[in-house]
């Protein structure tokens, strides 16, 4: 499948051949824009059209490559505050049309000009729309992004032994080395954010919600965040395979109705699997800035920024309820407050939220112990504001040492 698009305000004689191989053997042709070479890695797309340059340095796309499903990337350029981390953690980056305008009032540079500084490979002109299809129909799977001359064949030989994304624990490979803490202005509390691939998003909206933090390693242990008798433990974001992290998980267990805990994203799987729960690989994931979930405790419909290829098996509790959503029913239609109740390992729960593309659990909130979480990213950057009253619930439960019965 090839594409003659040229890539948007290119500088004269640069333009060399790329391509996408997919492990199944398909090929899109296109266009090198960024670093030449060959990447590989578990192809995804994001559906969002704004904030480029958050996505690729957002911790949770390492050892993945980004399909922007929006045509044109690159027209207002990138800047120097932008950025959710100090490196581009998505190995390649895949559009129909690249641009590399800085006329923004913001802009710093060229979104081409900086990914090359970063030596990111770039692949333009490609057709997104049925690459995309062609990950919704055979699931997400490994790929190679290559820019320059390559031989097919023997690309395509290596995307087919290269690792694939379930069994990888990741998070150690994105978290910060040593100890760190941050100050704001007007903090009231003293928090512990467990980096597994934390935004700066993230950082600054705790901070703005009155949060001082100290951020640790993701292998910290429970004995050693509480030794620091946190006010609260934030469990963030982060990349890679949820079901191999049994040491986060002993943490959150340990954590557990000993200090309020919230977690997001990854966190969230974690916090999850301390309650007794599983995960499970999704077959594409969701990754874009208009995910509708529906807040089963209010009724209300956020419009969600998400970013994961793994998510919290259903319980027992409400399988049969979504079977009969797929013969005809609405995941509108909320299921009774029997069904949501789950019995765990730190007593009662409540499922919180659903994603109403698919039914997955999107939220879950303890009714025995001072703890919540969200499969989505409440700080969306990019991304709507729907769900940034979670970080004044995090608030509240630390005031109040519990979560709000329904």
């Amino acid at each position: 499948m090839t594409s003659k698009q040229e890539s948007g305000n290119r500088k004269p004689g640069t333009s060399s051949p790329a391509a996408v191989v997919l492990e199944d053997g398909t090929i899109y042709e296109g266009h090198a824009f960024g670093a030449q070479g060959e990447v590989y890695g578990e192809i995804v797309f994001n559906t969002s059209m704004t904030g480029y340059q958050e996505i690729v340095t957002d911790p949770s796309y390492h050892g993945q490559m980004v399909t922007f499903t929006y045509p044109l990337i690159g027209n207002y350029g990138v800047n120097r505050t932008t950025s959710e981390s100090s490196d581009v953690h998505s190995r390649a980056v895949v559009v129909r049309e690249a641009h590399n305008l800085a006329e923004n009032c913001t802009a710093d540079e060229g979104w081409i000009d900086w990914l090359a500084a970063q030596g990111v490979v770039g692949a333009s002109g490609i057709d997104t729309r049925a690459l995309t299809r062609r990950i919704r129909s055979a699931g997400a799977m490994r790929a190679c992004v290559a820019a320059g001359q390559f031989d097919h064949e023997s690309v395509l030989a290596r995307v087919r032994e290269s690792l694939p994304m379930s069994g990888q624990d990741l998070a150690r490979k994105v978290t910060c080395i040593e100890p760190y803490e941050l100050e704001f202005l007007k903090a009231r509390y003293d928090i512990v954010a467990i980096d597994y691939g934390i935004k700066r998003s993230i950082l600054k909206f705790l901070g703005a919600a009155g949060c001082n933090i100290t951020v640790m390693p993701a292998t910290v242990t429970a004995d050693e965040v509480l030794a620091l008798a946190p006010d609260g433990v934030f469990l963030s974001n982060g990349p890679g395979d949820p079901g191999v992290l049994d040491y986060a998980v002993e943490c959150a267990r340990g954590l557990l109705g000993k200090v309020p805990v919230f977690g997001i994203c990854l966190g969230h799987q974690i916090l999850c699997q301390a309650l007794g729960l599983e995960t499970f690989k999704l077959k594409y994931g969701h990754r874009g800035a208009n995910h509708p979930v529906k807040n089963l405790d209010t009724g209300e419909v956020e419009i969600t920024s998400q970013n994961h290829g793994f998510a919290v098996q259903m319980p027992a509790a409400l399988s049969e309820r979504l079977a009969l959503v797929r013969e005809g029913l609405t995941f509108f239609e909320a299921p009774s407050r029997d069904e949501l109740l789950l019995e765990t390992d730190a007593g009662e729960a409540l499922i919180s939220h659903l994603n109403l593309y698919d039914g997955t659990v999107e939220g879950i909130r303890c009714l025995d112990a001072p703890a919540f979480s969200v499969q989505y990213h409440p700080e969306a950057s990019p991304g709507p504001h729907d769900s940034q009253y979670l970080f004044d619930d995090f608030i509240q439960m630390i005031e109040t040492g519990h979560t709000e019965r329904a």
